[in-house]
C-alpha cells in the first residue's frame, strides 16, 4: 500500500469518527460537474478577432506571455488545463469562440454549425457544454446599452443574437446529453448620475419577456441570466441589478438567476444569498470567482467565501440545484495554471463541503447546544482533507500536490 492509500485510510477514520463517509463523499465529488469556462486561456479574446480589443466593463488586466495566437495554440492550452483537473468537467462557452470557417459570421448569424467543432471536442473529452451569449466588445455595444437600449436596432440586433444562442444551447444539451446553461449577461448601464432608472428596466423586461418567449426543451438548455451591482462604465446605474433580475426571474419563472460571487458590493456574500433562493424551489447558476476590491476576477482560491458557498450547497442539499461555473481571467499569471489552480481550488471547496459533518452540526444545533456546534466547526478546519484529495486525484489519474511541475 502506497502513502496516499494509507493516508486516506487514516483519514476515512477518523471522518467515519464524525459520522462522514468519505467514500460516499468521493462518489458525489467525482459525478458533480464543475463548469470550466474556456475564457481564461485566452483573456475573453475568443476567435472572432485575435487582435480584438475587449470593450463593454471587461478588462482582464496583465501581460503574461504565453496567450495563445490562434485556435489550434488555444485548443493545445485548453487541453494541457483540462488534463489537470480532477472529476466530471463541463466546459463553458462564450459566442465569440465560434469557428467561422474563415469568413466574418454576424453575432445575429450564429448557428450551432458555427460550433459543430466544440461538439465534436467534447464528446471526445466527454464533457459536457455551457454557453454564453456575448453582449460585449462589439459596435453596437460602444454606446453601453443592448437589450436595454433606446435604439430598436440595437435592442433587436443583439435579441436576435440571444435566440440564437439559446438554439445553440439547446442543440449543445441534445447533442451531449447534458444539459446545457445559457446565460445572459449584459453591460447596459451608466457611468454617472441616472435620471430615468425606470425606462431601461422596463425595455429590458421586454427583451427578455422577447428572448424567452420560444419554450426550449428543459433537459437540453436552461436559460439564466446575471446579474451585477456596477462595471467599468456603469458604476452609477446597472440595469440588470441584482434586484431587477430577482423580480424577473420570480415572476416570469422562464430563467434562472445567476449569482456571481465578485458581482455584489465588498460586504455581501453570495454563500449568504443561496438558502433564499433554494428556499422556494428555485434553481441557481454559480458563477465561482474572487474579487479584490471589485469585480476583479481574480483566480479562485481556496478562501473562506468559496468553502462558505459550497457548504451552503451542500449543507441546503441544493447540489441537484447549483449548477456550479467558474468565471475569472487573470492576464498577469500562467493562463494555463490559472485556469487548474481555479478549478482545483473549486472542486476543493466541493470535498470540504461532502465532508462536513452535517449531521452533527445539526443536531447540535436543533439541540441548543451552541456550544458544541463552534466547537465541531473549528475542528473541521484541521481535518485532514488534504489525505482524501490526493487519493482522489489518483482515482482520477490526475496530478497530485507537483501538478504544475512542467506547467510553470
Amino acid at each position: 500500500m502506497g502513502n496516499i492509500e494509507r493516508n486516506y485510510g487514516i483519514a476515512k477514520e477518523t471522518y467515519a469518527a464524525l459520522g462522514v463517509d468519505t467514500d460516499g463523499a468521493l462518489a458525489t465529488l467525482k459525478h458533480t460537474p464543475i463548469s470550466v469556462h474556456c475564457w481564461q486561456i485566452d483573456d475573453v479574446t475568443g476567435f472572432e478577432d485575435f487582435d480584438a480589443a475587449l470593450t463593454g466593463g471587461i478588462a482582464a488586466t496583465g501581460n503574461a506571455p504565453g496567450k495563445p495566437k490562434t485556435k489550434g495554440e488555444f485548443i493545445e492550452h485548453l487541453d494541457r488545463a483540462l488534463n489537470l483537473i480532477p472529476g466530471a468537467t463541463k466546459l463553458s462557452l462564450h459566442a465569440i469562440y465560434l469557428d467561422d470557417g474563415g469568413k466574418k459570421v454576424a453575432r445575429d448569424a450564429i448557428e450551432p454549425s458555427h460550433f459543430a467543432f466544440w461538439v465534436d471536442y467534447a464528446k471526445k473529452r466527454e464533457i459536457g457544454l455551457d454557453f454564453n451569449a456575448t453582449y460585449f466588445s462589439h459596435p453596437l455595444s460602444d454606446s453601453g446599452f443592448t437589450l436595454a437600449s433606446g435604439d430598436a436596432k440595437v435592442r433587436a440586433f443583439w435579441l436576435e443574437h440571444g435566440k440564437r444562442c439559446r438554439a445553440i444551447g439547446e442543440y449543445f444539451g441534445r447533442e451531449l446529453g447534458q444539459k446545457c446553461v445559457t446565460n445572459h449577461w449584459i453591460i447596459d448601464g451608466y457611468k454617472d448620475f441616472t435620471v430615468d432608472k425606470l425606462a431601461p428596466r422596463e425595455r429590458l423586461i421586454a427583451s427578455l419577456d422577447e428572448l424567452f418567449a420560444k419554450p426550449l426543451d428543459s433537459r437540453h438548455n436552461v436559460d439564466a441570466v446575471e446579474s451585477k451591482l456596477f462595471g467599468l462604465g456603469s458604476e452609477s446605474y446597472v440595469v440588470g441589478s441584482h434586484e431587477f433580475y430577482t423580480n424577473y426571474v420570480a415572476y416570469k419563472k422562464n430563467c434562472i438567476i445567476c449569482l456571481d460571487a465578485g458581482h455584489f458590493h465588498p460586504t455581501e456574500t453570495v454563500s449568504a444569498k443561496l438558502s433564499s433562493y433554494l428556499a422556494f424551489g428555485q434553481e441557481v447558476l454559480l458563477h465561482v470567482s474572487r474579487p479584490v476590491r471589485w469585480d476583479s476576477d481574480h483566480v479562485v482560491a481556496l478562501d473562506d467565501e468559496t468553502l462558505a458557498i459550497m457548504r451552503e450547497i451542500v449543507g441546503c442539499g441544493g447540489l441537484g440545484r447549483v449548477y456550479i461555473g467558474l468565471d475569472f481571467f487573470d492576464a498577469s499569471i500562467n493562463r494555463i495554471a490559472a485556469l487548474a489552480i481555479g478549478a482545483r481550488n473549486a472542486r476543493k471547496a466541493l470535498l470540504a463541503a461532502l465532508l462536513t459533518p452535517f449531521g452533527a452540526l445539526r443536531s447540535a444545533e436543533e439541540g441548543g447546544d451552541l456550544t458544541q456546534r463552534l466547537a465541531l466547526l473549528e475542528e473541521c478546519k484541521t481535518m485532514p482533507m488534504g489525505f482524501v484529495w490526493d487519493y482522489f486525484c489518483e482515482t482520477e489519474n490526475k496530478p497530485g500536490a507537483d501538478w504544475y511541475k512542467g506547467i510553470i
